[in-house]
């Protein structure tokens, strides 16, 4: 847990405000997945299961990510972060913007307010991009997670970019194709290009470390980086340029065999690691590498049967649903009771270590309920995957609740966390 500390750490002002906006969102996700039931079983293009993706991948997943990557940032780049008060800032404006852009989703307000919403997200996510562009420029580190991190941020930037454009061609229609052939690219941008190669980058330095994994194999990370670049490089060239799909084969392997460099060094780890027992945080995490492979079985399936038929439409909508809340969920689940205890740690003990007996980080919060949240979590994503599968209201309403249950008891940890007050007693 040393590792997770340095001088260049930024103001825990700066990291804790995201994790406690993202917390609320998983929440808010949470009931609106609740409210929805039903409409969670249409197409992909929904307009509820569009809001609730954007929250998921925005209000959840995005801001948790970013607020970590303060924190992480010393770690990996060796340098202080360039602006905290632009931080702060941008996480103001991504948060208002965040609200918008769902709440037009959820409206249907697709030509008017969803315009300005996304104007304002892209305005909060350059301003994000520019501090970390400006703080790797600081640094000498030119390892492989940082290349995974600095390419995940071009990536973002083409993602919001395109998104923008897409809101502005709903009222304006300049783009020759159908709204879903964009969408689809845009999905893949965000999914693959944000959040899969920052995750493989940050994964690749979180989880040697809590395992105590050593002299791993860095080169297998280097074919992932490569890999997982040239076939997305080649999707998004083959849908926008082409839109004939000659060369997805390819492209589709090239992005799978990224994801199994991965997958192998994350086993590699598993196999090597000194800690031999898993905290929860630690099981989330199996969990969150194991779920990978989802996708790319799933994937698979698309291409081959590729038709309009109904199960295809709903295998789809389970696609992306794999990346979302098996993923990416499961990996930010895990890591927050691994991160953010020692953060808080730090902030409320770090003149007090050596002086007087103090509480370990994992003592911020209550391990049963985490164990509990880990089997509803198992539990909802397990139901909602086979209501999408098999087209069942019932099993969607059921998963839904189990789903508002993880929530409740995530929440209840992270605010127990945050809102910890300094426990010390003489040695």
């Amino acid at each position: 847990m040393d590792n997770l500390k340095t001088d260049n750490a930024p103001s825990i002002s700066v990291v804790k405000p995201h994790f406690i906006f993202a917390a609320i969102d998983f929440f808010v996700l949470a009931i609106l997945i609740v409210l929805a039931n039903k409409n969670l079983l249409n197409s992909y293009f929904d307009e509820k299961i569009i809001a609730i993706t954007h929250i998921a991948v925005l209000g959840w997943g995005t801001m948790v990510i970013i607020g970590a990557l303060y924190q992480l940032i010393p770690i990996i780049f060796e340098v202080s972060l360039f602006s905290e008060i632009l931080a702060k800032i941008n996480f103001w404006i991504f948060a208002v913007s965040i609200f918008l852009l769902s709440y037009s989703f959820w409206i249907n307000a697709f030509s008017t307010l969803l315009i300005y919403a996304s104007i304002m997200l892209l305005i909060s996510l350059l301003m994000f991009i520019t501090n970390v562009l400006l703080t790797h420029r600081k640094s000498n580190k030119k390892n492989i997670q940082a290349k995974f991190i600095i390419t995940s941020i071009y990536w973002l930037l083409a993602t919001v970019i395109f998104g923008t454009l897409i809101a502005f061609n709903f009222r304006f229609r300049f783009f020759p194709e159908t709204h879903l052939h964009y969408l689809k690219i845009h999905a893949h941008l965000g999914l693959i290009g944000w959040f899969l190669l920052l995750i493989v980058g940050v994964a690749s330095t979180l989880i040697p470390m809590f395992f105590i994994s050593h002299n791993l194999n860095e080169n297998k990370l280097k074919y992932s980086f490569y890999s997982i670049n040239a076939g997305l490089i080649g999707l998004i060239i083959d849908w926008f340029l082409y839109n004939q799909n000659k060369l997805v084969w390819i492209n589709w392997f090239l992005v799978s065999l990224g994801i199994f460099f991965f997958f192998s060094y994350s086993v590699d780890s598993y196999k090597q690691r000194l800690r031999k027992v898993l905290d929860v945080g630690m099981k989330h995490t199996v969990i969150s590498v194991l779920s990978v492979l989802i996708p790319v079985l799933i994937s698979f399936i698309i291409l081959t049967f590729n038709s309009g038929n109904l199960f295809l439409k709903r295998i789809t909508t389970y696609y992306g649903f794999s990346i979302i809340f098996g993923f990416i969920t499961s990996l930010i689940l895990g890591q927050t009771y691994k991160t953010l205890p020692f953060i808080i740690w730090l902030e409320k003990y770090k003149p007090y270590v050596g002086k007087v007996k103090t509480p370990m980080p994992k003592d911020l919060y209550s391990e049963k309920i985490a164990e509990f949240q880990l089997y509803f979590y198992l539990l909802s994503v397990t139901v909602l995957s086979l209501a999408l599968l098999l087209s069942s209201s019932v099993l969607i309403s059921t998963g839904s609740y189990l789903f508002l249950i993880t929530a409740v008891l995530y929440n209840y940890n992270l605010f127990k966390i945050v809102l910890h007050k300094t426990n010390i007693k003489a040695l």
